[in-house]
This record gives structure tokens, sequence and C-alpha cells, in this order.
């Protein structure tokens, strides 16, 4: 089986989603929940293989919910949402270390299909989008001059946290303790004048809009 958590704020939408999923006998919803703070709460406890997350919520956003819980626990996937296309929630997803990002208007039956696809370990992001952005960061000749600043450590990790890897999995790569990937990650994101990993999203926005293909 299956298992899914769901996060909506409407509970219409919740209900109807639960029964489409729950259809075909393999999917299971083991959870869900209209808050975004509750479900990044509750989501790493219940240890869904998927979790279905509304781009936008009341009290916060789905994506944000993707990185946290996949901070804790990098095997559930995460699955965003949302009622349209937008490239900056593309690229946040992208950055939250999401497997897909689906739009509200998705055929019931391809919605099952996107759940099963990345409970296999499959990830439905336009592999050319994901190329790019990491293409963008890789490519130090087109950059602004927020990134001329970074070591080539710094840029190493900015090239994984745009992969959607954890501290912890960079660490891991790197070959370096978690915590001295978190101090990189600081540093980073202060020399970017960014607060928050998903910022790094608006980053990837401009380095595509100024070197369009």
């Amino acid at each position: 089986m299956i298992r899914v958590f769901l996060l909506d704020d409407h509970e219409v939408v919740r209900r109807g989603l639960v029964d489409l999923l729950q259809a075909g006998g393999d999917i299971e919803v083991v959870g869900e929940s209209g808050s975004a703070q509750e479900a990044a709460r509750r989501i790493p406890a219940l240890k869904p293989d998927v979790a279905i997350l509304d781009a936008r919520l009341p009290d916060g956003n789905g994506i944000d919910v993707c990185r946290d819980v996949r901070a804790v626990d990098s095997a559930i996937r995460g699955l965003i949402l949302t009622s349209y296309e937008d490239d900056e929630a593309l690229f946040a997803a992208i950055m939250a270390g999401a497997s897909g990002y689906v739009l509200k208007q998705i055929r019931g039956t391809d919605l099952v299909d996107a759940v099963r696809r990345v409970a296999q370990g499959q990830s439905l992001l336009d592999p050319a989008v994901t190329q790019r952005v990491l293409e963008r960061i890789r490519n130090g000749v087109e950059q602004p001059r927020e990134l001329a600043a970074l070591t080539d450590q710094e840029r190493r990790i900015l090239e994984f946290v745009a992969e959607g890897l954890t501290n912890r999995e960079i660490a891991n790569r790197m070959f370096l303790a978690e915590k001295t990937v978190k101090n990189y990650v600081s540093s980073m994101l202060a020399k970017l004048g960014l607060e928050r990993r998903t910022q790094a999203a608006v980053l990837a926005t401009r380095l595509l809009g100024e070197h369009p293909h």
C-alpha cells in the first residue's frame, strides 16, 4: 500500500481527493490537514510515502512544509498541488526537494498516476527546467554579482540545495559535518541576501530570466 498524507485547506477538496485516491485499492490516506503548521508536525511522525501539499494555505505554504518535512525525513516524497502554473513556485518546489508539481485542474486518474510514480521514486519535475536551474548556478560566467561573492564550496552547496538535498545529505556528499554544512548554508544565504533556502528560488528565477534559452 502507498501511504499518503493530504494537506489542503478546503475540506470538500480533501474529501474528494481521499475518495479518488483510495478508489484504486493500492493507496491509503493515513492523515490529512488544512494547516501548514500542523502538517509539518504530523507528517514526519506518520511517515507517509507521499505527502500531497497544497501550495497556498492560510498559515503558510506546502513548499515550506515540503522542505521542513524532508529535512527531518528525506524518504518522504513531496507532491505540490497548485491552482496555477507559476515559474517562481516551480523553482521553489525544486529547491524544496519536491518530487512533483501538479495543477489542481489535473484529471483524477492523472493525479493517482502521479502519486504512484512519485512513490516509486520518480520525479515529475521537468528535467529540462531542473537542469537549467542547476546550469545557471554552476556556470560562473553569466552569474549576477551576488553569486560572484560565493566561495567554490558555497557554490557547490547552493547547487545541492537546488537539487533539494537536506543538510545531512549534503554533509554526506561533501564528507563534512552536518553542523559545518549548516554554517556554510547560513553564510551562503547571508551573501545572497536571503533568509530561507526557498528564497533561493527567486535567485533561480532571475538567473533564468536574464539569460533565456
